[in-house]
């Protein structure tokens, strides 16, 4: 699978980050799924159930395989996070090893793309993303 570039949106959101966000109690609750979705310890399902509806979809629909199949195969390192950053219904979760994107869903805290790699005034390039 071939990285793509995020959307205005995101790209957006990292200005605004880059002049800094404002805190938020909901900080754990972001951390937490980033943490979970990266755990080596978590299973691929486990995986697929915190990413966003829609970026579930675009991922099969790329590969041509069901998530579970194609998630373990994607270069999710992880690591300590560095920092969470919230705007609104948007969070971005640096850890030592990748960036993770976030929005808030009727159900929680969802990973809207992952596997991104910072290419400094240019938008994040992502492994995983939504439409």
């Amino acid at each position: 699978m071939t990285g793509s570039v995020l959307g205005a949106g995101l790209a957006a959101a990292a200005a605004v980050l880059a002049l800094g966000g404002c805190a938020s109690t909901q900080d754990g609750d972001v951390r937490d799924v980033a943490a979970a979705f990266f755990d080596p310890t978590a299973t691929p399902d486990a995986r697929c159930d915190l990413l966003a509806p829609a970026t579930r979809e675009a991922l099969e629909s790329d590969e041509s395989a069901p998530c579970p199949d194609v998630i373990g195969e994607l270069p999710l390192d992880g690591g300590t996070v560095e920092s969470v950053e919230i705007w609104g219904s948007n969070a971005q979760v640096r850890t030592t090893g990748d960036a993770v994107f976030l929005t808030e869903t009727p159900t929680g805290w969802r990973v809207v793309a992952a596997a991104c790699e910072s290419r400094g005034e240019a938008p994040y390039d992502c492994e995983v993303e939504g439409p």
